[in-house]
């Protein structure tokens, strides 16, 4: 009976189940982004929002206001003109510069363009020039009083001024539809170049022209990548900052420090030391980006599914 007796405790902790360890090797790889990642993006969001909710007094120094300098910015004439011009270069530049782009992409995967290599680097260099290069070589162009308008001016007699008040915000978008074609073709071209072989052949058989074969493969298969650009293109105008605060040198009286939200937001900070507005400011901006990012990507998602 003793023995029965100790026998049944150790049958029992033979028949207890093991709690599988914890495998930490995931962490070890994802761990030091995590870090950065939160020392880089989390940790100056936190900080602008906490900024915010203060504001510098003239007696007392800096106070908790709460929401009060979101009610400011909601009222605030500066703010809703350059957000209204952030738009207009978005509604009209980003259509622009996406179909040239899906026609250099189109036409490069067609195999009927002679150099196609030639031409697929040509239209990328652009891109790899930096933002402050570009416009100064563009600011250069566009100068009324020297370089290439000038020049044209002289020659015909006319009264170009890309940089007066009128046309500036074309000029702008010139140069950013220049740097930014190659890369847009490049995320379509790659798009292209992944549909399988099989439905050109269908297409093939069934006596499909080339423009049916754009409607009814090439676009459809693009539209994951198109709705990318979209995306990337909405981030990139809400962000315009390098191109309208270079050429402001050139044209003060047609680019004003408000001439976007992020222009707005680096004045106010650097020149007006009003840092709690400025992180309103900014807060509010990153907030609407995200916003509308997040409906075109449902509103693609949806389409394609």
């Amino acid at each position: 009976m003793t023995t029965m007796s100790q026998a049944r405790p150790v049958a029992k902790a033979a028949q207890k189940p093991h709690k599988p360890k914890l495998d930490w090797a995931g962490w070890k790889f994802v761990g030091p982004f995590m870090v950065v990642f939160a020392f880089v993006l989390i940790a100056p969001v936190v900080y602008s929002i906490y900024l915010s909710l203060f504001k510098e007094q003239l007696i007392g120094g800096n106070q908790f206001v709460g929401l009060a300098n979101y009610a400011q910015a909601f009222t605030d004439p500066k703010l809703w003109n350059a957000l209204g011009r952030v738009v207009l270069f978005l509604i009209v530049q980003v259509p622009i510069m996406l179909v040239i782009s899906l026609a250099a992409a189109l036409a490069l995967d067609s195999a009927r363009l002679y150099l196609s290599s030639f031409f697929r680097i040509a239209i990328f260099l652009p891109y790899a020039v930096p933002a402050v290069v570009a416009t100064l070589m563009w600011g250069f162009m566009y100068g009324t009083q020297f370089g290439l308008v000038r020049n044209i001016n002289d020659w015909l007699g006319t009264h170009l001024a890309p940089l007066s008040s009128n046309w500036v915000l074309v000029a702008v978008g010139n140069i950013n539809t220049w740097e930014f074609i190659g890369y847009n073709m490049l995320l379509f071209y790659a798009a292209l170049r992944v549909i399988p072989v099989d439905l050109y052949e269908a297409a093939e058989l069934d006596g499909a022209g080339t423009f049916r074969v754009i409607r009814s493969i090439k676009l459809p298969a693009l539209r994951p990548a198109i709705v990318i650009g979209v995306i990337f293109s909405i981030i990139g105008s809400f962000q315009l900052f390098n191109e309208p605060n270079i050429l402001r040198s050139l044209a003060p009286n047609a680019i004003s420090t408000f001439f976007t939200p992020n222009m707005y937001a680096y004045n106010l900070s650097f020149s007006g030391q009003q840092y709690n507005y400025s992180a309103t400011i900014a807060i509010i901006v990153g907030v609407l980006t995200a916003v509308i990012a997040f409906i075109v990507q449902l509103t693609g998602s949806r389409k394609e599914a």
